[in-house]
């Protein structure tokens, strides 16, 4: 695994979430080498400041997709990095064959959630729910 694409997994992941650990080479290998997962990154100048991660599965009712973890650095925002990265994964998902595609966002992030709504998300009306284990 490239150290550059692990520095920035350590430099980016802090800004979505102060309470998630320094993810590991081998957590990221298994991430990058799933059939199930795809990880983008976005470069602006050289420099990777952007991550998304797509998740594809199968259920019952169809092929799914699931959009996690994106995150742009700070100085990049505003620079169409989230909107690149999130057309890429929505790509990859149509190319999968997945029905649909779903995220959550925090309403604080609410630049977030305007890119989505522009993009073409729309808002559920559902519960979500978390079981810590």
């Amino acid at each position: 695994m490239s150290d550059n694409i692990i520095a920035a997994c350590h430099r980016l992941i802090p800004q979505l979430s102060s309470s998630s650990r320094p993810i590991t080479a081998d957590e990221l290998k298994e991430i990058v080498t799933s059939e199930s997962t795809v990880m983008f990154a976005a470069h602006l100048d050289g420099e990777i400041v952007g991550l998304l991660t797509l998740a594809v599965f199968r259920i019952p009712t169809g092929l799914r997709a699931w959009i996690e973890d994106v995150v742009v650095d700070e100085r990049a925002r505003g620079k169409g990095v989230g909107d690149a990265l999130n057309q890429a994964a929505l790509a990859e998902a149509r190319r999968r064959g997945a029905k649909t595609v779903d995220l959550t966002s925090r309403p604080s992030r609410e630049a977030a959630n305007r890119l989505y709504q522009r993009i073409g998300f729309v808002r559920r009306d559902t519960n979500v729910y978390r079981f810590d284990l």
